[in-house]
């Protein structure tokens, strides 16, 4: 059996009693080591801006169109994007219609990168995905990713297409996160460089760029690029087939058809929090794979279960080491109608 006596998706989490002890997080252990075939990027010519915003290079055109938004360094430690920009700009590209905007979010955090513990450099202070929610970018707290988030609102604010650069620390097959606007949505299946295109909710953890009002309430369209594996050059190469792909119109750029378009278009339906520290994958799932039974277990937190809630239920980015209150994984399947409504949770 698939589904349940009405036909409806089958519970993802089967709870078990648990102890206070089966929820304080486990000794650390020893991260995995990765391949670091590729070096940061030297941005000392752009960390100065040319618009009044450091780190920010933005160019006019000379007729009317878009301001396309490409954007790296969300996360310091994830700058693959910031090679593809930094390589763009030293090859002088120019609008030449509507405007553009190529953005280094945070380069402080990638600053901190340590080939010995690459992981570190992700941050200074907080996820700077997780925190662009008016609320948060009205309020009193502050943190060194909030702060720049503030000062990079002027870019933000005026986008009309926003894509935001970023790798994969586990094994994945690389995709685009669209949200849930048609918008965001159409705009998904236009970018070239990867197979799959997926629209979710984002994080319980907090507001990604993406999912901003500025590209939920309107027509303004924004997403996030998933290139593949850190520190990869086939990651860099994704990358630039996907940069090209949405700056080449309005720069005239040759390369702006090259990399597959998206072939499948899925919908996420539920995102798996971990509830302890002892959140466990039954084996070292890669992101993208698709198991075909519904009720299948994948994982144990604790001691409930979590399973497949559908027959043909993709994974999408599994985090094999997943602390308390953070996202493990989502679920997601095909989105049978294209459309620009989103289907129930």
């Amino acid at each position: 059996m698939t589904c349940g006596p009405d036909n409806t998706p089958l519970p993802v989490r089967i709870a078990r009693s648990t102890t206070f002890l089966d929820r304080l997080p486990p000794p650390p252990s020893r991260l995995p080591r990765w391949a670091i075939d590729i070096a940061p990027p030297d941005l000392s010519p752009w960390l100065g801006g040319n618009c009044g915003i450091p780190g920010v290079m933005h160019y006019e055109g000379r007729r009317p169109g878009p301001h396309v938004v490409c954007i790296s360094l969300i996360h310091g430690n994830e700058f693959s994007g910031a090679i593809v920009l930094d390589r763009l700009l030293r090859a002088r590209i120019r609008p030449r219609a509507g405007r553009l905007s190529l953005v280094f979010a945070n380069p402080d955090a990638m600053a901190l990168f340590d080939p010995r513990n690459p992981v570190r450099a992700r941050c200074v202070d907080e996820d700077m995905n997780r925190i662009w929610s008016p609320d948060m970018l009205d309020g009193r707290q502050t943190s060194h990713e909030l702060d720049r988030a503030r000062e990079l609102m002027p870019v933000i604010m005026t986008a009309d297409r926003l894509l935001d650069l970023h790798s994969m620390l586990w094994p994945g097959d690389p995709l685009l996160l669209s949200g849930l606007s048609a918008a965001g949505r159409r705009m998904a299946r236009r970018i070239r460089g990867v197979d799959v295109c997926v629209a979710d909710r984002g994080h319980r953890g907090g507001c990604r760029l993406i999912d901003h009002p500025r590209f939920t309430d309107g027509t303004a369209a924004a997403c996030l690029l998933e290139a593949g594996q850190h520190w990869q050059e086939a990651t860099v190469t994704r990358t630039m087939q996907a940069v090209l792909s949405l700056i080449g119109p309005c720069c005239g750029l040759p390369g702006g058809s090259e990399g597959p378009l998206p072939r499948h278009d899925m919908v996420v339906t539920h995102v798996v929090t971990a509830r302890t520290g002892t959140f466990r994958f039954v084996r070292p799932f890669h992101g993208g794979e698709i198991l075909p039974r519904a009720g299948t277990v994948v994982a144990h937190d604790g001691h409930d279960e979590i399973r497949t809630p559908y027959a043909r239920c993709m994974l999408v980015m599994p985090n094999l080491r997943p602390a308390r209150g953070h996202t493990a994984v989502r679920f997601a399947r095909a989105d049978t109608d294209r459309g620009d409504t989103a289907p129930a949770p």
